[in-house]
């Protein structure tokens, strides 16, 4: 077993939604504590962003338990946040802008799937917010890829669907929730969200650099990436998907950026994760960064003495 597994007993499958606010402290802590006060489920982590107006919030459990959790969490959204009044530079297209399933050790993708189907029911019966399914959850191929889906947020799909039935939701519809819009809920490897921070405001070169980087132009394998305006910072931001990072890791994906802001003439200011990161993720980059020779996770000191413990288990 790897020692960065799940041990036996840990909940089974992670959940990571994205809420359309992230401003409002008030809002977001309430979204919290709802997720927090589910009995069962383990609140890991939470980031919020005024320049996006988002929040992310990483927690895991059983699919009950989800569920339950999911469905306090999405009560005080409805309730808190009109996307009629909303601004942020990150696309949406819903409150409850992308609900995201992740399997983990002992759990497998069809019973995420299921609890995709079962929590997109849920928001159509209980809250009349339509669904669509990406990832491996998608009904269609077209599907798959959550930007398809996502395309011109909130207001293009409110000006799309009266006449495009191919843009219609897989669960509800066919119209959106007039406040609360749309939710995206898919089935998904680990993914690390990577925001890197550009020392300019000027926003073409943030938005070159994304299209340098990124699979779907060319770049990197495995990379998604945007480039957004910062404007509470007074800077830009390459705004970085990496979906599988043992295709392309996070020093691979940093030193691009670093290169090509330097060819552009900026810099890079900083970068941060949203969310959480696996630590084979972080053993890669430093493993790569330094140029240790023979490393493996047994040379992180936290491996090895899980592993060691996990052999004097009974």
């Amino acid at each position: 077993m790897n020692p960065s597994d799940p041990a036996p007993g840990e909940p089974r499958i992670e959940c990571v939604p994205n809420f359309s606010e992230g401003r409002d402290l008030t809002v977001i802590d309430r979204i919290a504590g709802a997720i927090e006060s589910t009995r069962g489920v383990i609140l890991l982590d939470q980031t919020h962003d005024a320049d996006h107006n988002r929040s992310v919030f990483t927690f895991v459990g059983e699919p009950e338990e989800l569920e339950t959790a999911l469905a306090k969490a999405a009560a005080i959204a409805v309730e808190s946040i009109d996307l009629r009044k909303h601004s942020g530079v990150h696309p949406r297209i819903g409150a409850i802008d992308v609900i995201p399933f992740v399997p983990l050790d002992g759990s497998s993708r069809e019973e995420c799937v299921a609890l995709a189907r079962r929590v997109a029911h849920f928001l159509w019966e209980r809250f009349e917010i339509p669904s669509y399914f990406y990832g491996d959850a998608a009904l269609t191929q077209n599907r798959r890829k959550l930007e398809n889906i996502r395309r011109g947020g909130f207001e293009g799909l409110l000006k799309a669907l009266p006449d495009d039935a191919e843009r219609r939701p897989d669960i509800g519809g066919p119209g959106l929730h007039p406040s609360a819009g749309a939710t995206a809920i898919g089935v998904r490897k680990f993914l690390i969200a990577f925001n890197i921070n550009l020392a300019t405001a000027d926003i073409s070169i943030a938005r070159q650099i994304a299209k340098t980087i990124r699979e779907s132009s060319g770049g990197l394998p495995a990379v998604k990436a945007l480039g957004l305006e910062l404007p509470s910072r007074g800077m830009t931001q390459v705004s970085i998907n990496l979906i599988d990072f043992e295709r392309t890791s996070l020093y691979e994906v940093y030193g691009w950026v670093k290169h090509e802001a330097e060819r552009l003439g900026t810099h890079v200011a900083g970068s941060e994760i949203i969310g959480l990161v696996p630590r084979k993720a972080i053993e890669m980059a430093a493993e790569r960064f330094l140029q240790i020779e023979n490393f493996d996770s047994g040379t992180v000191f936290e491996n090895r003495l899980r592993e060691a413990t996990r052999k004097s288990e009974p």
